[in-house]
Parts: C-alpha cells; sequence; structure tokens
C-alpha cells in the first residue's frame, strides 16, 4: 500500500498528489511514467511523473479526472492509501547536448512537460515554454513554468487570460524569426495538439519529439495494448510507448492511426465513467 502524502486540487478537474515511494523516487528521471492502481479490484493506470523528492522519497503525479479510475483517485484523501504504485517505466526525456529546447504543453500535458523543463533548466540549457488552456480557470503550473523557463508564452483558446490562440502560433512566429534558435521542440498534450506542431515545425526543420499516451495496461511491452506505427524510411514500423517510449520523433509517428485507436473504448469508459460518479453520489447520500 501507498500513502498519499499531499493531495492539491490544481483546478476543477486537475489534481496533484504525492506519494510515499522512496525506491520510485530514488530512480524516476523526467518522462517515466508509472503505473497505479487504486484498490485491488481497479484497473491499472499509466501516470507521468511530474516530480520526485528523493530526500521525503515521494513521487508527483498530477492527473486529469477523465475516466472511472481518476474518479476514485480523486475522491482519495491526504493520509490514504492506494493499492499500488509501480515505477519508474518507460525511457527517460533525452536531454544530453541540448543547450537550448522549447518545450510546448497542452492542457494537463503540462503536468508532464513542466518536469522536462525543470530538468532542463537544471543543466543549464535555454528554456522556451509555451503552454495552452482551453481557458483561464483550466491553467495549472505557470507559476513553476516561470521559474524553469528564461521565457514563457501563456496561451488560452478564448483569450480569457494571456494571449489568445493555440500554442503553434507563437512556435510559428518564433521559428520565422529564427529557426536555428533551438536544438530541439519537444511538446507534450493532446494527439491533435502535437499533431500540428509537428507540421508546424516541419518546414523549418527543427527536430520535435513526442510524448505519446496510448492505451496501455502492463507497462512492459507484453500486452501490446500501446503499440504505435513509425514510419522510418518509408516502411510502418511497430513500437511500444512502455518500452520504446514514452518519447517519439514526432515527423515519424503515424498520428491519424494514434487519434482512432484512442477513441476505440470512449464509449465503454465513459459508461464506467458514470457508474463510478452514480456510486459516489450514493455514498454520499
Amino acid at each position: 500500500m501507498y500513502k498519499i502524502v499531499s493531495k492539491k486540487v490544481l483546478n476543477p478537474t486537475v489534481v496533484q498528489m504525492e506519494i510515499d515511494s522512496p525506491l520510485v523516487a530514488k530512480k524516476a528521471k523526467p518522462g517515466q511514467f508509472i503505473i497505479l492502481r487504486v484498490d485491488e479490484s481497479g484497473e491499472r493506470i499509466p501516470l507521468t511523473v511530474a516530480g520526485t523528492d528523493k530526500e521525503k522519497g515521494t513521487t508527483k503525479i498530477i492527473f486529469q479526472v477523465v475516466g472511472a479510475t481518476t474518479e476514485k483517485l480523486m475522491h482519495k484523501e491526504e493520509g490514504e492509501y492506494i493499492a499500488d504504485f509501480v515505477g519508474p517505466l518507460g525511457v527517460a526525456t533525452h536531454t544530453e547536448g541540448i543547450k537550448s529546447v522549447c518545450i510546448i504543453g497542452g492542457g494537463v500535458g503540462c503536468a508532464i512537460a513542466m518536469p522536462v523543463a525543470q530538468e532542463f533548466h537544471r543543466l543549464g540549457a535555454k528554456v522556451t515554454s509555451i503552454i495552452g488552456f482551453r481557458n483561464k480557470d483550466l491553467l495549472i503550473l505557470e507559476d513553476e513554468f516561470k521559474e524553469a523557463s528564461d521565457r514563457l508564452v501563456v496561451m488560452t483558446d478564448d483569450g480569457s487570460y494571456a494571449r489568445q490562440g493555440n500554442v503553434t502560433v507563437p512556435l510559428k512566429e518564433m521559428l520565422e524569426e529564427d529557426p536555428n534558435q533551438f536544438d530541439l521542440i519537444i511538446t507534450i498534450g493532446p494527439l491533435i495538439m502535437m499533431k500540428f506542431v509537428v507540421l508546424t515545425a516541419k518546414p523549418y526543420n527543427v527536430p520535435v519529439t513526442v510524448s505519446m499516451n496510448p492505451i496501455m495496461i502492463d507497462g512492459t511491452g507484453m500486452c501490446g495494448g500501446c503499440r504505435l506505427t513509425l514510419i522510418q524510411d518509408g516502411k510502418r514500423v511497430m513500437k511500444f510507448a512502455c518500452v520504446d517510449g514514452p518519447d517519439f520523433n514526432g515527423y515519424e509517428v503515424d498520428f491519424d492511426e494514434a487519434m482512432s485507436r484512442g477513441r476505440q473504448y470512449y464509449d465503454f469508459e465513459r459508461h464506467a465513467y458514470e457508474e463510478t460518479c452514480n456510486l459516489f453520489k450514493k455514498e454520499v447520500k
């Protein structure tokens, strides 16, 4: 059992928790993830490591309440326990030799992008961060990004905070100004956002790394649920996000297939989520 050391609500649908997990905290690096179960009968879900405190032995996770398991997890309070917390899994984000990086986060994907920005900042790289949200109410981690970035641009779709528009707008402006200012672009967020970041950067030949989050079950490459198709030298190559990723060359990813596979279980997940919500409502009554 793993104790919830702290809990913080970042916005109406996003929650941050610190989990007592000294072995994970000792080894986890930015870009890696864990798999947890809320209880013994629960499903396994992957969540990216959003930070660690090696002295306290805690691992930070940030999640959006979108399904049955995250709904259950959201109802857990500080001092309570979750059943399983396994990791670190996956390959850490590549940082060697990068002197100037542009980190682009969208929505709850900023929770994954933030520790990556912090790591590059710690290593002395010049960090430009672009973070985007649908509106002001969904904004998270702005102060953390300010601290880790030499330059920060905040975007909202509706213009309710900072600058109106999506994250590709300032990216295109920066690339037009100087296409050589970034050694690497790293983008983390909704698939459609990452796809258009890749398309925006492509004319300027700037390398783009994307963090993929397909359906995942065991996290060891055995189930095949997290498979992705990459286009390499004109050939379609299968990779697994859990062991080969989650970071991939954005120019190689078949985003259309990834988005199609990501929608496969939407109806089932929605039904499970509604059942869980109704269960908690009954318990409150």
